[in-house]
């Protein structure tokens, strides 16, 4: 089992589980939270984005949804070992338990690639059947009106991204590209949404690596 600290926390991985990886940090870095907030994670894994945003803002209200078992169950570990009270559900998070939420912030690190696209991600970076609608409208039923929806995805999906969260009710207000260095395309977007949210979207400068601790460091 390895293990990665996350400023005060510790996140430990068994094998076989989707590792830490910097579009995650990327991601804890962007979302937007505050103290005592209700956050979900959809696929959440090992639980790393739900560390990494506890160690930004106290208080939170911890939620996510892994559809592997062995992730799920080290998700729940390390928010135990870490001292951090929260709730992970094992499934697919288009049949999460009724009544849960409204949300204050839901994030997600999603599976990247196109169902019939003949992208190489591997089983644990191909979407379901339905896309990013699928996410996005969950999202929106999870999100209370104001809340937000932040995630990552692939530079190359983000037409299909911001026309999908619009349909759903979540309007795009900030946006980031990230790139591994100043004369390399962007590897990287980083959007976050606003249920029920005025249109206008804010585009902040690139992100060129991503910092100790998570933090993003520009041009």
């Amino acid at each position: 089992m390895s293990a990665e600290r996350l400023g005060p926390f510790l996140l430990r991985q068994p094998p076989g589980v989707f590792p830490l990886g910097e579009d995650a940090l990327r991601l804890a870095a962007f979302a937007t939270v505050r103290r005592s907030w209700k956050v979900c994670d959809l696929g959440t894994g090992s639980g790393c984005l739900l560390l990494l945003l506890s160690g930004r803002a106290t208080g939170l209200d911890l939620y996510g949804v892994e559809l592997d078992p062995t992730a799920a169950r080290a998700a729940r570990d390390n928010l135990m070992e870490n001292g951090l009270g929260g709730t992970v559900w094992t499934g697919d998070w288009n049949t999460l338990p009724g009544g849960t939420g409204p949300f204050d912030l839901v994030v997600s690190n999603p599976p990247y690639f196109a169902q019939g696209s003949g992208a190489s991600g591997g089983p644990a970076r191909m979407e379901g059947r339905d896309g990013l609608e699928s996410l996005c409208r969950t999202a929106a039923r999870l999100t209370r009106n104001g809340g937000r929806f932040a995630l990552c995805h692939r530079p190359e999906r983000l037409t299909d991204l911001l026309c999908a969260l619009r349909v759903c009710g979540l309007e795009p207000k900030r946006l980031q590209l990230a790139a591994h260095a100043l004369d390399r395309p962007p590897s990287l977007v980083l959007v976050e949404a606003v249920r029920q949210g005025r249109p206008g979207l804010e585009v902040l400068p690139a992100l060129y690596r991503a910092g100790p601790g998570g933090r993003e460091e520009g041009a």
